[in-house]
């Protein structure tokens, strides 16, 4: 039955039963039957047949709905049931910048579930120091992150791209109006750190130092606490991505950060163990760096 209900579900994302029947491998006719059967094991019609069209029923439209979640958590027994009995396989365990704004983890990790959707993802974020503290200690496989040391040749420093920063402030400030502004002119408005407890200091510390805000700070959990923040007018953001910042709804606009009138960048990187044995490290990476190569 389950094969049939994943016909049923093709043919109506498809909205045809050719095109389904050619995505699935089999004849028009093959499917079509296995429809009927489907319908008859239920003792429902979960299509009303017309000449060259079809459209739900009722109970159809019901079927397909919950269908989907029931073949989502079909698949996720299978592959848990297939992890346990595997205890000893290889996981991939990835890292991130709290405050990264960019889309380009997300994406590769969908393509790298989609290529292997039987490998378990484990994914943390931290600040820079965090992850460089969990990648050392062997907490996770591989890091993006941005450089603020030395490459090292313990580890395979990637270049993925040097990033343009930017600033997320509310529409209502006045500073919203710019199309880019200087570090030196947010003195008064307060900088909005995303830093856990105990990574506020080193947060301040590299944003004071080198990037040179030199205003009140203030510090969120998570990038979506500090947009809101900031949404509130209690201050600014500096966030970071692949050449532009991530819009938080309509309330915050984003502005090109500069520091004497150049833009501040950062170079972003993935980084790994040298002695890392994991298969799926460098596959991964492979496919982390080609999302960052698309923006260009």
């Amino acid at each position: 039955m389950l094969k049939q209900i994943k016909y049923f579900q093709t043919v109506v994302r498809c909205k045809s039963f050719t095109e389904a029947a050619e995505e699935c491998y089999i004849s028009q006719s093959a499917i079509s039957q296995q429809i009927r059967a489907l319908e008859n094991e239920l003792g429902v019609k979960l299509l009303k047949r017309e000449k060259r069209s079809f459209s739900l029923t009722k109970a159809g439209e019901y079927f397909y709905k919950k269908s989907l979640v029931l073949t989502a958590d079909f698949e996720r027994l299978c592959n848990e049931t297939a992890r346990i009995a595997n205890d000893g396989e290889k996981r991939l365990r990835i890292g991130y910048l709290k405050r990264y704004g960019g889309q380009e983890l997300q994406h590769a990790v969908a393509e790298f579930s989609a290529k292997y959707p039987d490998a378990p993802i484990d994914i943390v974020n931290g600040n820079h120091e965090e992850l460089y503290d969990l990648l050392r200690f062997g907490d996770v496989d591989l890091v993006l992150n941005d450089q603020r040391r030395a490459f090292s040749d313990e580890y395979v420093n990637l270049p993925l791209m040097i990033c343009n920063c930017y600033i997320e402030i509310s529409n209502r400030s006045p500073v919203s109006r710019l199309e880019s502004v200087n570090v030196e002119d947010l003195k008064n408005t307060p900088c909005i750190l995303v830093a856990s407890r105990n990574q506020q200091e080193n947060e301040l510390v590299y944003y004071r130092d080198v990037v040179g805000f030199s205003g009140e700070f203030l510090f969120a959990e998570n990038l979506d606490e500090a947009r809101l923040m900031a949404a509130g007018m209690k201050g600014f953001v500096p966030v970071e991505g692949a050449g532009q910042t991530v819009r938080f709804g309509t309330a915050l606009c984003g502005i090109l950060l500069c520091r004497n009138n150049r833009p501040v960048r950062r170079n972003y990187c993935a980084f790994w163990k040298t002695d890392n044995a994991n298969p799926y490290v460098v596959e991964f990476a492979d496919i982390l760096k080609l999302q960052f190569q698309d923006k260009l």
